[in-house]
């Protein structure tokens, strides 16, 4: 029988995480490296430092790995770099998003097309490659698993919002992705789970903070009584990255001070 505190530990394992220089993904990497893993982080380039540096001083290992999520060819070329780097992923966490608004009928297709790449096709490219990567390694890890695939959904991957069809249509995308991944690899002790944040203080949620009516018209909604923060959701990747949730698989967690509860 595993304790508790073995159920929660990441030590040995090494996650690759997207959208960790800022935000929600910053503070899930810096939560799985305070739980033990080793961190490699792709970034667009090697200019910010911020969270190989903390990471780095929580005493875990850290690597910047460049991509472009908006170009099919650089993503598709990520995980064989990485692999022929000599690295075995454990953890791979899909964090890298953007966001377009404009109303639906302006809606420009070129953003529509940027939106999808990034926040959809880039995830099912990393998922398929780490996922087969993972299914070659021996079920080594605590309870005969192979490994932990978490995606960033949204309450939008169940809600439609306001001018952004592009964002929404493609965190329907995630959360549906990640259901289907779930039904082929979790027999092979791979589980694979999405986190939908709710609305967070964070630099893409700058455009609605501002907009003072529907800023107040969100926070009234909100159970909480506050947006959420960054720090909300390091409790949440490390219950999925490990053992903890070894038969939780397929589900989309939801952190959202209650708002899908209204």
């Amino acid at each position: 029988m595993t304790n508790v505190q073995q159920l929660f530990s990441l030590g040995g394992q090494t996650a690759l995480v997207t959208g960790g220089t800022r935000g929600i993904g910053q503070a899930m990497a810096l939560a799985l490296a305070e739980a033990g893993a080793d961190i490699l982080l792709v970034q667009r380039d090697t200019s910010n430092q911020s969270t190989k540096q903390q990471i780095e001083q929580l005493g875990r290992k850290a690597q910047i790995y460049t991509a472009d999520l908006s170009s099919a060819q650089s993503v598709g070329e990520l995980v064989p770099k990485v692999l022929q780097d000599g690295h075995k992923i454990h953890i791979l966490l899909n964090c890298g998003g953007i966001q377009r608004r404009h109303p639906a009928h302006k809606f420009p297709t070129n953003d529509w097309e940027e939106v999808l790449q990034v926040n959809l096709n880039a995830v099912f490219t990393l998922c398929r490659d780490v996922g087969a990567h993972m299914l070659e390694q021996p079920a080594s890890l605590a309870l005969n698993r192979r490994g932990s695939i978490i995606n960033v959904a949204s309450l939008l991957s169940f809600q439609g919002g306001f001018t952004v069809p592009a964002y929404a249509a493609s965190k329907g995308g995630v959360a549906q992705l990640t259901k289907a991944l779930s039904n082929e690899w979790t027999s092979k002790g791979i589980t694979v789970n999405a986190i939908a944040p709710g609305y967070i203080a964070t630099e893409m949620n700058t455009a609605l903070m501002e907009d003072k009516e529907r800023a107040a018209s969100i926070l009234q909604r909100i159970p909480a009584g506050r947006w959420g923060n960054p720090e909300d959701f390091k409790g949440a990747i490390v219950y999925l990255a490990s053992a903890a949730s070894a038969y939780v698989s397929g589900e989309i967690l939801t952190v959202d001070g209650g708002w899908m509860g209204r």
